[in-house]
């Protein structure tokens, strides 16, 4: 059955992830692949950057808000899930210099251009229109800040595949990848974009372009139990840009700035 590209409730709310049954860090478990990853990609993205301050929109626990430490002298986690910040608080101990505060990413507490390195990385997938997010991104961003935005990517090469098979033509509108059973009014949504489409909603929000990355892109439990984590990293290391611009991965990493 075809996933439905009809327009999709966003809630501004994160009730998912402040529900006690559900520990984002557990989710992590089995998933260090795409951990490494993320972080390769980031670490790639950034070489040689060097920022004074750095906010990380939807960090969640903090996976990824250590890792941008490397890159700028002061670092924000805003975090809309109040049980994301109190698991932040465990994992961020040793790092009292890094902020951790509480806010949605389509009204973010900071000034106009006042941070010059953002990062959003799994966020997307809860936004089936990104644009007043995206539009927050912008004007916070300095005139000479940069952002890495991730979006989990419908057009990823085994999708492509199975439509042409098909012969339907790939969506450019997000796509709601929740069961059927989870298709509730109130729930929080998961989509996958089209990156052309993320492309022109970043476009349109006052940020260009500057790099691109296929992340992930041997995300697959049958090659997790074939390969060892480090042989998988040393080729997606080698995939990561040779296969970006043709969107192979289920996850693309943009690297943008302002389009002034």
């Amino acid at each position: 059955m075809e996933k439905t590209t009809e327009p999709i409730p966003s809630p501004k709310k994160a009730d998912y992830y402040d529900d006690s049954s559900y520990n984002y860090r557990d989710y992590w478990d089995g998933r260090e692949y795409e951990n490494a990853a993320e972080k390769m990609a980031i670490n790639r993205l950034l070489s040689g950057k060097r920022f004074h301050r750095a906010v990380d929109i939807g960090g969640g626990y903090g996976r990824l808000t250590i890792l941008l430490k490397n890159y700028a002298d002061k670092v924000t986690l805003a975090e809309p899930s109040r049980q994301q910040l109190e698991l932040a608080q465990k994992a961020l101990k040793d790092y009292p210099d890094i902020d951790s505060r509480q806010m949605q990413a389509d009204c973010l507490d900071f000034a106009d251009g006042s941070v010059d390195l953002v990062a959003m990385i799994r966020v997307m997938h809860h936004l089936p229109d990104p644009t007043a997010e995206l539009a927050e991104i912008a004007r916070i961003l300095s005139k000479d800040g940069y952002a890495v935005i991730e979006a989990a990517n419908y057009s990823h090469a085994r999708n492509r595949l199975r439509h042409l098979v098909r012969h339907k033509k790939m969506p450019v509108h997000p796509v709601d990848i929740r069961s059927e059973d989870n298709k509730r009014g109130d729930e929080i949504p998961f989509v996958n974009h089209n990156p052309r489409t993320v492309i022109k909603q970043l476009s349109h929000a006052g940020l260009k372009v500057e790099r691109i990355l296929s992340v992930s892109n041997l995300r697959s439990s049958g090659i997790k139990k074939l390969m060892p984590k480090r042989v998988m990293l040393a080729i997606e290391g080698l995939l990561q840009p040779t296969l970006a611009h043709g969107y192979f991965g289920p996850s693309v990493f943009f690297l943008v700035r302002k389009d002034t």
